[in-house]
Order: structure tokens, then sequence, then C-alpha cells
């Protein structure tokens, strides 16, 4: 049987996703609290590969396992094995043609930013830091330069190991409330570093050191080497990964516990920007 899992986690004390020989991986506290369940060992393939330091709210995993447990089981299982920052929040049997990477037909990030004086303490880790106040005006109107299908090679990491760099980004919004700015991108996929390095963009707009019709210059230039700095992972969160309907699987669209609510801030899942006030 094919299972489909919801996971979620901070990704402040791990060296990414995937697994890596001698380092701590969410892959590997997974596939542990998995075999304990299962009672065998057990390799799940994810829909996104987050790097080191990236978090997670809506990444979704799958599995093969012929052992009989209801989805209960499966999720309450495997999180009184995981450790504090990582859980699974829901699984699903689902068919054997389902793959968590391969039947996505989109994915949705968000990059989240505190902006003040000095560093965060309590939110360290968790929000990406900018010591001054970032515009929201030109970084929208930068935004609007990226929506649609385009080449992404400016703003791909140069390892990228993507056979094509020609994405379609279907939306790139941004709000802000007191010293928050959120930037919420979703598209058809996305390269290595893509959603950091448009942050990384965005950020410098947002501080008056480029205008907005940079952010088009450097992406018609096709060279990585044009893009400016990458944002840190520390404010990059896999909220959300889409699926055709026919496999059932739960409306995370409406169900995530997104991480703006434990910060008192209104979630863009559930308020649409249009009516968000800014500062």
């Amino acid at each position: 049987m094919r299972i489909a899992l919801g996971v979620e986690y901070d990704g402040t004390g791990y060296c990414g996703w995937q697994l890596q020989q001698g380092a701590l991986t969410v892959q590997a506290v997974v596939e542990a609290a998995l075999a304990q369940v299962a009672a065998h060992p057990v390799r799940v393939s994810c829909a996104g590969r987050t790097d080191t330091g990236v978090h997670a709210e809506g990444q979704v995993v799958h599995f093969d396992s012929d052992a009989v447990r209801t989805e209960r089981s499966w999720v309450f299982g495997a999180n009184a094995n995981l450790p504090k920052d990582v859980v699974i929040t829901w699984a699903r049997p689902v068919d054997n043609r389902f793959h968590a990477r391969f039947s996505a037909t989109g994915r949705a990030y968000r990059y989240l930013i505190y902006s003040r004086a000095v560093r965060p303490t309590f939110l360290a880790g968790r929000v990406t830091w900018s010591h001054t106040p970032l515009q929201l005006q030109p970084m929208r109107e930068a935004a609007q330069l990226l929506l649609g299908r385009h080449d992404f090679t400016t703003f791909r990491a140069v390892a990228c190991q993507a056979k094509s760099p020609v994405r379609e980004i279907r939306r790139l919004d941004m709000m802000q409330q007191g010293a928050f700015t959120v930037i919420e991108v979703e598209a058809d996929g996305f390269l290595h570093h893509m959603v950091r390095n448009i942050a990384g963009v965005l950020m410098k707009i947002g501080r008056g050191e480029a205008a907005p019709t940079w952010c088009g210059e450097i992406l018609a230039a096709r060279d990585r080497r044009e893009g400016g700095i990458t944002a840190p992972p520390s404010g990059l969160y896999l909220t959300r990964v889409d699926y055709p309907e026919a496999f059932a699987l739960p409306n995370v669209k409406q169900q995530t516990a997104t991480i703006l609510s434990s910060l008192a801030i209104p979630s863009p899942i559930s308020e649409t920007l249009a009516d968000a006030n800014s500062p």
C-alpha cells in the first residue's frame, strides 16, 4: 500500500530534508519514526527537498508498506517517535500512481522578514532579519515583472541541476504588518534557491538600493552573477503542494496551520492580500 503524509517541521536544527551521511536531516528522523510504526525499514519520497535551515508546514511525502495501519496510527504513532520540531499532520492511502514529487502540479512558499534595528531573539532561525525597514510598494512593482512564464536562470543557484530554467510564477504577493514583511509565491515548480534569490532581490529594492525596474533587467540578463545576494534560509517556508483532485488529499489551503498565526499576523492564505492594510 502507498501512503501519503503531510509533514511540518522547523528546519533550524537540520541539514536540510535529504539524507546525508553523518548529518541530521528531516528525512532521516521521519523514516526512523515511520519504521517504528511499520515494523520494517521505510524510505520516503518528498515533494520538495528543502535546504539547511528551511522550514515546512506543507511538505508532502509518500512511502510504500505492507503494514496494515489506520491513518490515525500512522500519524500518532510516527509523532510519538519524532522530535518536537517535526510532526506528521495527516496520512492518506493513495493510488500507486501517486508520487509526492512528480504528481505535484504546483508549490507555494512563504518568505518571512522581520525588520528592526537590532537582531531578533525569540524569532531567531524562524525569520530573516533586516536591520532597516522595507518599502512595500517598490517591492510589489518589481514582483509584477516576475509573474508568468520566464527563464529564471538569474534566480537559480549555480549548482542547480534542473534540466530547464523555465518556470511559471502564478502568484507573487506581499503584505506587511508591524515589523513583519511577508512574501508569498506560487509556481508550477521552483529552481534551487529560486525563492531565496527572489527574496534577496526584492529586499534590496525594498531598502531603496535598486529601482523596481532592476528586477526586470536582471531577469532578462539570464545570468546568476547579476542577481545579487541569496537571502538566508531562515525565513523560508514550504507552505503548500498542490495535486490533482483525483488523489483526494486534504485541502491544505484550508487546513495548514500557518506560522503567521502563532506570530499574531493574519495569514495571506485565509485573508486576501488585497484587503490587508499596509503600515
